[in-house]
């Protein structure tokens, strides 16, 4: 069993700190002084590292490069007006890993590494969290099969690390979505659940066409007749039709569990709203856009917090929002932030102070 004393820590001798405005600072430039390392090696973890963050040495043969077992999480750290550090929700972030690492044939993390781990680290880097309003220091840990050998099968060895970048905004803008027909994002019995690095690797080049037509991100559809929304891009979408809020359910397993997700339907309940988890056609979307029901439309997720959507287009139907008379999505985002930032009361337990 790993204790706390057995963390090897090397620090910097000069922090780059000095040369970065951490003010307006886009998403995943910048990393940290440090980063967490830990090698997984004869059925067992060794002894966690910390230590300046540097490039990886790596053979050409690794497996991880070959055979795709790689899963990440994304979580984020805040800082109050009293300069306390808080993360939002970690321990949702390490049940989630886990469950990746399980469905990708990985070895499961211990928390004590995870957690312990991530605290230390942050504690280190504190003076790397952005005080400024919608920053935070984004927290990404990973875990890669690291065997020097060509061959499809799991790995023996792996490698799980945390790495940390202060940023802003991952959306600055309303966005325009493009309901993607062709392209499949995931497929039942898939691993659309879990956060595996080939999930989002095989999204590129459908996003990438949306953005040739002037479009932000796709809106993922089913994978048998692309009739029913999922996620939209690297968020879980949410409509607002009435008084109803619905938000494509996670029973298929070709969704991600977000855990800003969770947050605002909880929110969302806060309120009184009915909240439905549910399969949802996009021919029900556009109905209700067509008899003026459909109020608002955001997507959640831990980079993206909470991003409004001011047009969808489905073949040639548009769909364009006054994002300016919304109440409910710019409510629940300033909610969201308010636990975050530590203005409002924390009576769901979700920030783990570690300052």
């Amino acid at each position: 069993m790993i204790a706390a004393a057995d963390f090897n820590i090397t620090k910097v001798e000069r922090s780059k700190l000095v040369d970065i405005n951490l003010e307006n600072i886009p998403f995943g430039k910048y990393f940290t002084d440090h980063m967490l390392e830990v090698d997984f090696e004869d059925g067992e973890w060794k002894t966690p590292e910390i230590k300046p963050y540097q490039p990886l040495l790596m053979a050409p043969s690794l497996a991880a490069i070959h055979y795709g077992q790689s899963i990440f999480e994304g979580i984020k750290a805040y800082k109050n007006s009293n300069g306390e550090a808080s993360i939002f929700r970690p321990h949702a972030n390490f049940k989630r890993f886990n469950i990746s690492a399980k469905r990708m044939q990985m070895p499961e993390i211990p928390e004590f590494i995870f957690m312990e781990g991530m605290k230390k680290l942050i504690e280190m880097d504190k003076n790397w969290i952005p005080s400024q309003a919608d920053h935070s220091l984004y927290i990404r840990p990973f875990m890669f099969s690291c065997d020097d050998a060509i061959g499809v099968k799991p790995s023996e060895k792996y490698k799980f690390m945390i790495i940390l970048s202060p940023t802003g905004p991952y959306y600055n803008n309303p966005m325009r979505i493009y309901v993607e027909e062709k392209y499949v994002r995931a497929v039942p019995g898939g691993i659309g659940f879990a956060k595996a690095a080939g999930n989002y690797g095989a999204a590129m080049h459908a996003t990438a066409e949306a953005k040739k037509n002037g479009y932000d991100q796709v809106l993922w559809t089913d994978a048998f007749d692309h009739h029913h929304v999922q996620e939209c891009g690297t968020m879980n979408v949410f409509f607002i039709i009435g008084n109803t809020v619905i938000t494509p359910d996670l029973s298929s397993g070709t969704i991600l569990a977000g855990v800003t997700r969770d947050s605002v339907i909880t929110l969302l309940k806060e309120k009184g709203f009915d909240v439905q988890e549910r399969a949802l056609s996009i021919h029900e979307v556009i109905q209700a856009h067509k008899e003026g029901t459909l109020r608002e439309v955001f997507g959640t997720g831990t980079a993206a917090t909470i991003s409004v959507i001011k047009e969808l287009r489905y073949k040639e139907y548009i769909m364009e929002f006054d994002i300016d008379k919304w109440d409910v999505t710019p409510e629940i985002k300033t909610r969201l932030n308010a636990i975050r930032y530590g203005v409002a009361e924390d009576k769901y337990d979700w920030m783990y102070k570690i300052l």
